[in-house]
């Protein structure tokens, strides 16, 4: 019976060791290769989704410590568990040059949103080539650029018709274009599915998404619709961190996001429902009551952004998405919840008028 128990195969098929298991090995680095950057650092497989490790770059969002003394850790930051002073060096400087942009030429203001978009697509490619999925960059890359630049004069339907085209040409790129070192109909065909749904996801998410950012600032005050909805989400981070730093006891989420509070929640609501009354009313001339409606939804878009972002990062293994923001981690971690937040907030608008 111990014999037979130790020669047994693993349900699932084959070890580690086996065929495809090399041949996902084989793809993962194909990818990262094509990709042009190298994977990611992996988590300590050891320590993946304990619930003291999170992940970096989150704010109250993410899985910055909210008040649990149990779960604070030495790091340069003190309790924030981040650089703080990096942080907030390179949030103010991002936020100077977005409103330098807005307010002057909108163009380039549409330049920098393809260029935080892009990063992001690369961060989301490279991610998925640690497992062995292979991204079309190519193709989302062009696509994207498309769908902000185009939309930004066509309005919705060319969004929807620039998506549908990029979703196209992805999935036939990824059929002509199999792993370098498949050989065969059968080899080029394996992991099909795989690498086509993760281009499909990148497609919507962070692209199409992005799109709704020219819509908004497509309008006559565009410029200040556009500060909403980056104000109100930049609300929802720092009244979450605040609160869940000073209040933070109950946890939302420990197997996502080990540091996000429900006081940290309260916080986030009660900062963005004051930040979009005020803005609504003083600067869209609309009413008080529009403004904290725009801002309770942008709570609740914004937290669910950061825990999407957290459970990717936590399923791949990975720890952030990337270092190219001191303090703050990848590109991507820091859209993800601007990027569940400019729909609500778009929508809302083109209903209130």
């Amino acid at each position: 019976m111990e014999t037979a128990a130790a020669n047994a195969t693993p349900p699932g098929g084959p070890g580690r060791n086996g065929p495809r298991a090399r041949e996902n090995d084989d793809t993962g680095a194909g990818t990262a290769g094509r990709v042009g950057i190298d994977p990611p650092e992996r988590d300590d497989p050891g320590t993946r989704g304990d619930a003291t490790d999170p992940a970096p770059g989150d704010m109250s969002g993410g899985d910055t410590p909210h008040g649990d003394g149990a779960a604070e850790q030495k790091k340069p930051g003190g309790r924030a568990g981040r650089n703080l002073p990096a942080a907030i060096a390179v949030g103010v400087a991002l936020g100077a040059i977005t409103l330098a942009l807005l307010y002057t030429v909108k163009v380039l203001f549409l330049i920098e949103v393809v260029a935080a978009v892009g990063v992001g697509i690369v961060e989301l490619a490279r991610a998925f080539a640690t497992r062995g999925i292979q991204v079309q960059v190519v193709p989302l890359l062009a696509g994207m650029t498309v769908m902000i630049f185009g939309t930004y004069w066509g309005g919705p339907i060319f969004l929807v018709g620039s998506f549908t085209l990029t979703l196209m040409v992805a999935l036939a790129w990824r059929m002509l274009a199999p792993p370098g070192d498949a050989k065969g109909v059968a080899a080029g065909t394996a992991g099909y599915v795989r690498d086509a749904s993760a281009s499909a996801l990148i497609c919507a998410y962070p692209a199409l998404i992005a799109g709704f950012v020219p819509l908004l600032l497509a309008e006559d005050d565009g410029p200040h619709r556009i500060v909403l909805f980056i104000a109100v989400t930049i609300c929802s981070d720092i009244g979450g961190y605040a609160a869940g730093v000073l209040f933070g006891r109950h946890k939302m989420s420990p197997v996502i996001s080990p540091k996000k509070t429900w006081e940290g929640f309260a916080g986030s609501a009660v900062s963005c429902v004051l930040c979009g009354a005020l803005i609504v009313r003083f600067l869209l001339g609309g009413e008080l009551w529009q403004g904290a409606i725009i801002g309770a939804v942008a709570v609740i878009s914004a937290t669910l952004g950061d825990l999407i972002e957290s459970v990717i990062k936590r399923d791949l293994g990975i720890k952030d998405m990337g270092t190219l923001l001191p303090g703050h981690g990848g590109a991507m971690d820091r859209l993800d919840s601007l990027l569940f937040t400019v729909f609500p907030v778009w929508l809302l608008l083109h209903l209130f008028g």
